[in-house]
């Protein structure tokens, strides 16, 4: 599995780890990933995504998993985001 967010597309940074002596290594940053499950109101059902902590932050700030999705542009969402906000859409389209 990847260590990616599915909703920010947040990944892997590298850098250097630097000792005392001025000795550099590399190192990986990873983000800090949790398997959240968020309710969606349209779909009534909950979702199971792995997102950031910052992430889950983001969406509980914007009022939920739908309203997040439906108030971002497509093009700053990764694939995965995509598609769940493809089915709120056809969802919600087919209730009204």
């Amino acid at each position: 599995m990847s260590r990616r967010c599915q909703i920010t597309g947040k990944g892997v940074l590298t850098g250097n780890n630097v000792s005392h002596a001025n000795n550099k290594t590399r190192r990986r940053f990873l983000p800090n990933l949790q398997e959240s499950s968020m309710l969606s109101d349209v779909l009534g059902s909950a979702v199971r995504l792995r997102m950031s902590t910052r992430a889950i932050r983001t969406v509980e700030h914007n009022g939920g998993i739908d309203a997040f999705l439906l108030a971002t542009p497509d093009r700053r969402l990764p694939a995965a985001a995509r598609v769940l906000k493809r089915r709120i859409q056809r969802r919600q389209a087919a209730t009204v």
